[in-house]
């Protein structure tokens, strides 16, 4: 089966973009390159191409209960305009997807799902939906995505793309039209995500492109940015066998709500302590522990590493990593296995660099 393209592919290609299958997608990895463009994002502007994201639309009389049905955190009487992070859980706890969740209106939710989840999603939040008076949407073909991030980005929405948006804080958004514009994103920066047809997104695009205010930035980066943050990757931090709970996300489980799917499982799990913790590890060598790798405890296998790098930001060599929880104690030392060596480390904090966001 082919790869969908997003509605930006030709301008990517055009700009001599690298591409790669990235959740059924042709999308960019990269332009001048993962190191240039991680730090743009730091300290100036980068424009990504997310219209990969997949959203569906809830509406109906039971629509904010049936989303807190499928959702580990709590709607409820949030105000429109907000959004909210969490995740769709399966009853045994393990993670359907992460996803994001607007409020529309009272009546209306508007969920952004993972590219790589979307059929797998889709068909989980149809199936769960009987016996609730909703009407479900999957708008993933209708909507592209931009991703403008980074310390710039509010000038660059305002004087560029001509977006008032200096009034949102982190997690707000407003609709303009029949555009949507959040103040979010995956990078650890202060930033914004629009939502719009494909013919506003390749017009935002041209203009971005046209301003040099803003430098494009594909996948690579995007992994770094977020891994920096210790922000999670689904299917690498989270998964049908990775919990919240063990993926350190309990933030965004609320038990006190009455029901939702999973919750049961994932309060025993809390109150009890999960078998396996994510933690960061930080290596005293430059060798670059990658995904799958070995973590081991005095020779034994302990975990494994989820995602590795050695930072753009911060000169360090380090990993998120799922391993057994009576070792996930701050500065516990370990070893991790890289092709035929060991390599000695310490559990260190996730967040390997400090987040930057407009918190009012």
């Amino acid at each position: 089966m082919e790869n969908k393209r997003t509605c930006l592919y030709d301008k990517h290609v055009a700009l001599g973009a690298l591409i790669s299958p990235f959740g059924g997608f042709d999308m960019p990895i990269q332009y001048s390159g993962i190191v240039d463009e991680h730090q743009a994002v730091r300290q100036a502007c980068g424009v990504f191409d997310v219209s990969h994201m997949g959203e569906v639309l809830v509406s109906g009389h039971d629509a904010e209960r049936y989303v807190n049905h499928i959702f580990t955190n709590d709607v409820r009487g949030i105000a429109n305009g907000k959004i909210l992070y969490g995740m769709m859980c399966y009853e045994h706890g393990g993670t359907v997807d992460d996803l994001l969740v607007y409020k529309m209106d009272a009546d209306k939710f508007f969920l952004v799902i993972n590219a790589s989840n979307i059929d797998k999603d889709w068909a989980w939040i149809q199936e769960q939906a009987k016996g609730f008076d909703v009407k479900l949407e999957n708008q993933s073909e209708q909507y592209g995505e931009l991703a403008i991030q980074g310390p710039q980005a509010e000038e660059v929405m305002q004087q560029v793309l001509g977006l008032e948006c200096q009034e949102l804080s982190f997690y707000t958004f407003k609709q303009i039209g029949a555009v949507i514009v959040s103040r979010t994103g995956y990078t650890g920066e202060d930033g914004f995500e629009v939502y719009a047809d494909a013919a506003y997104i390749n017009e935002c695009w041209d203009k971005l492109m046209a301003s040099g205010r803003c430098k494009p930035c594909g996948l690579g980066c995007r992994d770094t940015l977020r891994f920096e943050v210790g922000l999670p990757l689904y299917g690498d931090e989270l998964s049908e066998d990775i919990t919240p709970v063990m993926a350190g996300l309990s933030i965004f489980v609320k038990l006190d709500k009455d029901e939702f799917i999973g919750k049961e499982a994932l309060a025993k799990q809390k109150a009890e302590g999960p078998a396996k913790k994510l933690v960061g590890i930080e290596l005293a060598d430059k060798a670059i522990p990658r995904h799958g790798y070995t973590v081991l405890k005095d020779g034994q296998p302990i975990g494994e590493v989820t995602t590795g790098y050695h930072t753009i930001s911060t000169d360090k060599s380090v990993c998120m990593a799922l391993i057994d929880s009576q070792y996930a104690k701050l500065d516990t030392e370990v070893d991790i296995q890289i092709r035929k060596k060991t390599f000695a480390g310490k559990v260190v904090k996730k967040r390997f660099y400090d987040k930057h966001y407009k918190k009012d």
